[in-house]
């Protein structure tokens, strides 16, 4: 009984994932602390790219946290603190970027590629299906072809 039970205890310790917000970025008071970290699992570590900066271990993502810490309680909102945060590193920071503005061409982007795909290849079937079959060569033709290949 006491195996399973450190088999169990290590498992979970092994499969949940690291947190690497350090104990002192944390804020004392509980609903902060709630906001911080929702707003950090929506900015991009700019080190790791393709990680929130609550889950990345960088000293960028660490500061980044500590600055929304920061604002959180200077008394800014949740969207003073993204907006903050995106005027200072540009739309790249956040996971999730607003599909306005210049960001418009890369959301459509892939499903125009895919329509103008369709539409290509399309075009090019039909074209095939119209094509005459190749004719074979008149013997005179044939005659011809090899005199000048010197057959």
């Amino acid at each position: 009984m006491i195996r399973w039970t450190l088999a169990v205890l290590l498992l979970g310790l092994v499969a949940s994932p690291a947190i690497p917000v350090e104990p002192d970025e944390m804020l004392e008071d509980v609903e902060l602390e709630a906001r911080a970290q929702e707003i950090s699992r929506q900015l991009r570590c700019l080190v790791c790219r393709n990680e929130s900066i609550d889950s990345s271990n960088a000293d960028l993502a660490a500061d980044l946290r500590k600055l929304v810490r920061e604002r959180l309680t200077a008394g800014d909102s949740d969207q003073q603190v993204l907006d903050y945060v995106v005027d200072r590193f540009g739309e790249y920071v956040l996971l999730k970027p607003g599909k306005g503005g210049s960001n418009l061409i890369l959301w459509l982007a892939g499903p125009a590629a895919l329509v103008g795909g369709g539409v290509l290849a399309a075009v090019i079937v039909r074209r095939n299906r119209r094509m005459k079959p190749l004719q074979s060569l008149s013997e005179q033709e044939m005659d011809r072809l090899r005199q000048l290949t010197g057959e």
